[in-house]
């Protein structure tokens, strides 16, 4: 993995540069957080409608929730991620709308029940808040906001905590600035830190804590 950059300046270009070559860099399954937020909505008889993923990478994400049903757009700042999640998403055979954008300067249209918000971590300076509030203006009325995060360095990384942040899910909510008072629009459905066990890229194993926040537009 090439090391980060200094600034929020350089991350498009580190983001292609992450994607470029033949291999896929990442496992093409769905994110574990992902994967339980849908189940615990279709236990609440959520039914499948538009999805909205926010760095989609190689399209693990927006692939798997096309084959659940969803009307999934996917989007990424990296020309070469969109590229391989088209490839890996022909090769399924799902239909899935995949568009490059620098979420710092352009945003998908359009309203969804669910936007997937999965570890948009970066260099200190990246307007992550900016971002976060976008997504929370894209969500439909009864729709939901997935917001996933590292709440710690992965053990094996060399990712410096100062440098690119690790939120905690009160941080995140702060962030979003919903109005979840009296009079409230939204709803916190969960808010929490959460660790699963994982694989490193050298086949290392340990355990990963994340910070999940899932919120809920009210009707």
């Amino acid at each position: 993995m090439p090391p980060l950059p200094q600034s929020a300046e350089g991350l498009p270009a580190w983001w292609e540069e992450l994607y470029s070559g033949a291999d896929m860099r990442w496992s093409g399954s769905a994110n574990a957080r992902l994967v339980e937020a849908v189940a615990a909505l279709e236990e609440r008889g959520v039914t499948p409608g538009r999805a909205l993923d926010l760095g989609c990478g190689e399209g693990g994400d927006v692939i798997w929730l096309a084959e659940r049903g969803w009307t999934a757009t996917g989007v990424d700042v990296a020309h070469a991620a969109v590229a391989k999640a088209r490839s890996a998403a022909a090769a399924r055979g799902v239909d899935v709308v995949l568009e490059r954008h620098d979420l710092t300067e352009t945003f998908p249209e359009g309203e969804f029940e669910l936007v997937n918000a999965q570890f948009l971590q970066a260099p200190v300076g990246w307007p992550r808040a900016e971002v976060l509030r976008r997504a929370a203006a894209s969500v439909a009325r009864g729709g939901h906001l997935l917001v996933v995060d590292h709440a710690d360095p992965p053990p094996w990384s060399q990712l410096d905590r100062e440098a690119v942040g690790f939120p905690t899910p009160q941080q995140v909510l702060a962030d979003l600035a919903l109005d979840t008072g009296a009079g409230e629009s939204w709803e916190v459905v969960r808010a929490e830190v959460s660790a699963r066990p994982a694989a490193g890229p050298g086949g290392e194993h340990g355990h990963l804590n994340d910070s999940v926040v899932l919120v809920r537009r009210l009707p």
